[in-house]
């Protein structure tokens, strides 16, 4: 329904449409969450992450931005109420203005300046399968099961699994979401029954209590924080970065990110959107 709100590219579709698109995909009348249709976005793509990453970071070099890496930020100074620097294992940084954008480490971070967000922080894992023949040209989704996954050019299967139960820094996951994921696989696709996984990690997430992200000012001035993001701040940075990169410099934020601040947590104004974040589901 949010789809069709927005006037996106967005269809439901009966389950021969499914099987149309998806032909290996289970058909037998005994599965325990048969198919009874499908949501199809016609318009949506596949992008490798990591070179979606490296492309941000080379327009930025470009464009004389400062790339420092292996350099831990270990404290963010305060005069009062204002931010003044900070602090890292290369030295320190004098500013007047400070961004946290730092995905599962916003609370940690945050806590350095004597703030608390209103975030939980939790691992969310992925998996790779050995290369094999093409076998899907799209992504797939079953929020029921907690997955979904594509195939890389290079063969493998990309997979994505759902996140601990409890909040955590480890970034390896739990062996409880490991089998829950590859027996949802196993129950949509049998014929990956066989299929070794060869690599599985976990990366640290941020989630708001309302499931939407944080785009806002806070309390020390100067101090801006971009978080709560889950796993969708891959796909809406584009947008969400030139709207905070906005805010910074003018401390004002557009009717587009207002509704995303702080505050809203005081005032009851959530953003509540969980239907974008089904992870959490």
């Amino acid at each position: 329904h949010t789809m069709r709100l927005e006037d996106a590219a967005y269809e439901l579709v009966s389950p021969d449409d499914v099987y149309r698109h998806v032909p290996h995909l289970n058909r037998s009348p005994a599965m325990r969450l048969p198919v009874l249709g499908g949501a199809w976005q016609s318009t949506a793509g596949i992008v490798r992450h990591d070179a979606v990453a490296w492309g941000f970071a080379r327009a930025a070099d470009a464009m004389d931005v400062a790339i420092v890496q292996d350099c831990e930020v270990t404290g963010i100074d305060r005069d009062g109420g204002r931010v003044t620097g900070v602090r890292t294992s290369q030295g320190t940084v004098r500013a007047r203005k400070v961004a946290i954008a730092v995905a599962g480490q916003s609370g940690v971070l945050a806590a350095l300046a004597g703030l608390r967000l209103p975030v939980e922080t939790v691992p969310l894992q992925a998996f790779v399968s050995e290369p094999m023949q093409p076998l899907l040209d799209c992504v797939v989704t079953a929020p029921a099961l907690g997955l979904y996954f594509s195939q890389s050019a290079r063969g493998e299967l990309v997979v994505g699994g759902g996140t601990d139960a409890y909040p955590s820094y480890v970034q390896r996951g739990s062996w409880q979401v490991v089998e829950d994921t590859v027996a949802g696989m196993v129950e949509m696709f049998p014929i990956l029954g066989r299929v070794k996984m060869m690599r599985q990690w976990a990366g640290v997430i941020d989630l708001a209590y309302d499931t939407s992200p944080i785009l806002s000012r806070t309390d020390v001035a100067g101090l801006y924080v971009s978080t709560g993001w889950g796993s969708g701040g891959f796909k809406t940075i584009p947008i969400a970065g030139r709207e905070f990169a906005a805010l910074i410099a003018t401390d004002t934020a557009s009717d587009l990110i207002a509704p995303f601040g702080l505050d809203r947590f005081t005032t009851g104004r959530l953003v509540l959107e969980t239907a974008s974040a089904s992870n959490r589901m």
